[in-house]
């Protein structure tokens, strides 16, 4: 009796809502000391305050594959069907991490496609540390926004496979969603603008910068900027004689070795005419 699914829930997915979890791992949180002593005559009142005493999120571990408090209240949730705002209430829970992964859980195993992405996607922006057991019975590292990533990609998440849920592509070309805008992206179009602005006012000269120039405007340092001293002017005519007088050498040197190779190629026709 105490297993059984209330009366008043609605089927999800077409089923009952405890058969989204398999029966091995039903089997072992019905027989776990936690779903006995804690979750026994449990309410939707009640139920916040076990979730405010989670400390870590997980399915299964040990060689016992013993059950997680966390997987013992997604299947408590699941036997009594909370009310979908005290689920959105979970989600919305800034003060403790755990009670929105739970929240978030159970929306992603109850919920449409279009309420998993409406209520998941913005806790992307919650970067808090989780701890997360694997099977082995070791704590790991883990954060908010890489759980929500795993509920929303992956087909498994703490040993329950969740239900298959529309690709975000497919439902923003059918207008069903909008593009979904990264705070990261927001932040990088407001310092480009920042930085046009700032460029734009690197750009205006001020006054002083505008007195300066008129003063260094003057025609008359404008002559002196113009016309070269007459220092260089004569150093750059006399390099240009010296290259001049180097291509003419160089011209008259190539004419010669042309005649000496002319030269001795009728010597050696002589030379071979007279041995014939």
């Amino acid at each position: 009796m105490a297993n059984r699914t209330v009366k008043e829930a609605q089927a999800v997915k077409g089923t009952n809502p405890q058969y989204l979890v398999e029966k091995i791992v039903r089997l072992r949180v019905y027989d776990s000391r936690y779903w006995k002593e804690e979750c026994f005559a449990l309410t939707a009142e009640l139920l916040v305050d076990r979730a405010v005493e989670l400390k870590y999120v997980g399915g299964v571990y040990g060689g016992n594959v013993k059950p997680t408090p966390f997987l013992c209240l997604i299947l408590k949730m699941l036997q009594i069907q909370p009310e979908k705002a005290i689920v959105v209430e979970f989600i919305k829970n800034e003060d403790y991490k755990y009670v929105r992964a739970l929240g978030a859980m159970y929306t992603r195993l109850t919920g449409g496609s279009l309420d998993c992405y409406k209520y998941l996607e913005p806790l992307y922006n919650d970067y808090r540390k989780l701890k997360y057991m694997d099977r082995s019975g070791k704590l790991v590292l883990l954060h908010m926004d890489e759980f929500i990533d795993q509920l929303l990609r992956e087909e498994r998440v703490c040993d329950i496979v969740l239900p298959r849920i529309q690709k975000r592509e497919v439902m923003e070309e059918t207008n069903e969603i909008e593009a979904r805008m990264s705070v990261l992206e927001e932040n990088l179009e407001e310092n480009a603008r920042v930085s046009e602005k700032e460029s734009d006012d690197d750009d205006e000269p001020t006054t002083s910068q505008k007195k300066e120039k008129s003063r260094s405007a003057s025609p008359k340092r404008r002559r002196k900027s113009q016309s070269p001293p007459k220092e260089r002017r004569h150093r750059s005519r006399s390099r240009e004689r010296e290259r001049s007088r180097e291509r003419r050498r160089s011209k008259s040197k190539s004419k010669e070795r042309e005649k000496e190779r002319h030269r001795s190629h009728k010597k050696t026709k002589k030379h071979r005419r007279d041995r014939d």
